[in-house]
């Protein structure tokens, strides 16, 4: 099954870095997991995976502290 192509919404395109973050391209904002809206301002942002950041949603490289079997 395929996404349906919205002309008026933006095309995000995601990059899953391994052991890392999750990497949004083009994102106009983010749903945090209180439910809200995060405005995104930049054109690349990285999303926290490992769920140990100090500034969720976005990384802030902790998971480089980490034990890689996490």
């Amino acid at each position: 099954m395929s996404a349906a192509v919205r002309p008026d919404e933006p095309q995000v395109e995601v990059t899953l870095c391994p052991g890392g973050p999750m990497l949004l391209r083009g994102a106009t904002h983010v749903i945090d997991d209180d439910g809200r809206r995060v405005p995104v301002e930049r054109p690349v942002v990285a999303l926290c995976r490992c769920d140990k950041s100090g500034r969720k949603p976005w990384c802030d490289g902790t998971h480089k502290l980490l034990p890689l079997d996490i």
